[in-house]
């Protein structure tokens, strides 16, 4: 006999906190009902984090129930405030919109929206035109300044000197309950989820909508991912992890997971894929076992650059892995070594029939032409895959990968890509 769906989830740690346990189950096991969780365009992408809310919508999906997703035109131009020392810059109009255009087209790949299985909403189409003297006496009678100044970002902004916190932002919690309320209204949507830091957001809404639609509401909040060693998650050397393909490719998508700490994977597993209990419990007895053959970290990267960038993305990744690894570059084909120059490799630009030993310099592979020299008499470096012996080669587009890279390794792990200039 399977579990409730929230004892799953209580079982895959991916659950902080629930609003009402006991009348949530009842409410999930009534029938099929409408999940809801936000996503503002802070960026033109959403990052790895977004992954989490993303795949708790997919996981109440999968059992039956239907996920909306609330692109937040309106709450995006005005910025939510929880866990900020600062106030966000302001985006006009077309950024925003632009933003949500890209964004939209990343929910859609981890939750279905055939037919009514799922919907993807704007909260600007019931906010654009809110008349705003309706919107205090409607919403904003229902709250409570006192209480709404003993938010703890609230009080640490109050707190810091200089600081403070301006109306703009102290208004986004009415705004994000409104969106509660809309939703229950338009689509009887009555349960909210959203990461922890969410929760006071969350909960307003479950009271507005109580107050004001006389219906239960209810919420549930997903812990905040971090990393064992207290580093902040959804952070590589080159930045932010991005689910747009453009900002971070496939294979350094990829390369993010398969870094995975021993001490992180099986809690990555738990949080970031749609694997089976078992196929986790499993994956952590390799970790115990076996731990230097990094199984359950291949694992843990296959499976979330699939549900992000599909098998074609997946393979491609794992295709550039193995042929760094084994120095067998001439498997990968035009769109990998793309991947490569964008953000997978050092990569350095050089005219065509630069010599070899000034590309080396320049690169920063070697501190001179005597000492890139040198390197290439002690057999150091590969071109391309083939040891390279002469010192007076020219770099041009006739030897190059598809006659534009030159991809070099000096000794056994460091890789270089030198790309002609057009």
């Amino acid at each position: 006999m399977s579990l409730p769906l929230l004892a799953t989830l209580e079982r895959r740690r991916v659950i902080a906190q629930v609003s009402n346990r006991a009348g949530l189950d009842a409410h999930l096991a009534s029938g099929a009902q409408s999940i809801y969780a936000g996503f503002d365009p802070t960026a033109p992408s959403l990052q790895v984090g977004n992954l989490v809310p993303l795949l708790m919508l997919r996981r109440f999906q999968l059992a039956g129930h239907r996920p909306i997703a609330v692109l937040g035109g309106a709450t995006g131009a005005i910025g939510d405030p929880s866990g900020r020392t600062e106030e966000r810059s302001l985006n006009d109009a077309a950024t925003i919109e632009s933003w949500l255009e890209c964004i939209d087209g990343q929910v859609r790949r981890l939750i279905d929206t055939e037919g009514d299985r799922g919907l993807i909403v704007n909260n600007l189409d019931w906010t654009r035109d809110l008349d705003v003297i309706a919107f205090l006496r409607d919403v904003g009678k229902h709250f409570s300044v006192n209480a709404m100044i003993q938010r703890e970002f609230v009080r640490s902004r109050l707190e810091r000197d200089g600081a403070g916190i301006s109306y703009t932002e102290f208004s986004y919690v009415l705004l994000q309950a409104h969106d509660f309320m809309e939703l229950a209204r338009r689509h009887d949507c009555r349960v909210q989820i959203g990461g922890a830091d969410q929760w006071g957001n969350i909960v307003s809404g479950i009271d507005l909508v109580r107050r004001v639609l006389q219906k239960p509401a209810f919420a549930l909040s997903m812990p905040l991912i971090t990393k064992g060693d207290g580093t902040k998650f959804g952070k590589s050397a080159g930045g932010s992890v991005w689910l747009d393909p453009t900002r971070t490719s496939p294979y350094a998508f990829y390369q993010f997971w398969l870094n995975a700490a021993d001490s992180d994977v099986v809690d990555y597993l738990r949080v970031f894929t749609l694997l089976s209990l078992d196929e986790i419990d499993a994956a952590a007895e390799a970790v115990a076992e076996r731990a230097h053959q990094r199984d359950a970290q291949r694992l843990l990267a296959r499976e979330v650059t699939r549900l992000v960038h599909g098998d074609t993305g997946m393979a491609s990744a794992q295709r550039i892995t193995e042929a760094l690894f084994d120095g067998d570059v001439r498997t990968l084909d035009h769109h990998d070594l793309m991947q490569l120059e964008q953000d997978g490799m050092d990569a350095t630009r050089v005219a065509p029939g630069t010599g070899l030993l000034a590309a080396l310099t320049t690169a920063g592979l070697a501190k001179s032409n005597g000492a890139a020299r040198r390197l290439v008499d002690a057999n150091g470096v590969r071109l391309n895959g083939e040891g390279v012996t002469d010192p007076g080669l020219n770099l041009d587009a006739n030897g190059a990968l598809f006659g534009r890279y030159h991809v070099v390794r000096r000794g056994r792990k460091s890789w270089h890509l030198i790309v002609l200039e057009a």
